[in-house]
């Protein structure tokens, strides 16, 4: 059995195909994304370094940073221990948030309210040319 293989017989899928992937910068720990990936993204992940989601709104496949430049590099990918989530440890370039912030949880409750923990580190205009 190849390598590829054997993660994607590693992964429980949902249903719907789909495993949560979460996204990690490698070196400084810091969480970046969810998103959700397909056994075809996985394999092109894993086959090309670069990392590949499965959007479900557009029902195709997502390689993160084609649209913005904003890319994920795979450092490694780790399965937790049920198989049903994927670590991914990358090196982001940029904003990983298509809101441009660089993680996409820049909102904390503190207090019982709402509050921006981040400033976006670039617009969404500037990201995607619109």
């Amino acid at each position: 059995m190849n390598g590829i293989q054997q993660v994607l017989d590693a992964v429980r899928f949902n249903a719907d195909g789909l495993v949560p992937a979460i996204a990690q910068q490698h070196d400084s720990g810091e969480v970046l994304m969810m998103a959700w990936m397909n056994a075809q993204s996985l394999s092109e992940t894993l086959n090309s370094g670069r990392v590949c989601y499965y959007s479900r709104s557009r029902r195709q496949l997502w390689r993160k940073g084609e649209s913005s430049g904003q890319e994920q590099t795979l450092i490694e990918m780790r399965i937790d221990c049920d198989g049903d989530t994927v670590l991914l440890l990358v090196d982001q370039k940029g904003a990983a948030c298509h809101t441009g912030h660089r993680s996409c949880f820049y909102t904390s409750v503190r207090d019982g309210t709402l509050s921006e923990n981040a400033p976006p580190l670039v617009s969404p205009a500037e990201l995607y040319g619109k």
